[in-house]
């Protein structure tokens, strides 16, 4: 007779699942407007080249998303932020 101990499973049982902690930016910093003029906040969200970074990426709702992308607009019409760049950051 086989004990349960003997038993060998492929995958281990206590499979930890894969859980996406992301957590906003702006809500752990306690940032409730978001203000072109801040352009230390919005360099966070902008990839080496200057792209603005996707929803996915920075975990911010949509709503944040859309008052992010006109800021950083906002920031780079005034001259603060580069529309393009080599080494950005």
């Amino acid at each position: 007779m086989i004990n349960k101990s003997e038993i060998k499973f492929l995958t281990p049982l206590n499979i930890a699942t894969k859980t996406n902690n992301k957590k906003c930016y702006l809500k752990k910093k306690k940032i409730h407007y978001i203000d072109y003029k801040n352009y230390y906040i919005l360099k966070n969200f902008l990839n080496e080249m200057g792209e603005i970074l996707p929803r996915k990426r920075t975990a911010t709702t949509a709503k944040q998303h859309r008052r992010l992308k006109i800021a950083i607009k906002r920031c780079r019409h005034i001259g603060l932020l580069p529309f393009t760049t080599d080494n950005f950051k």
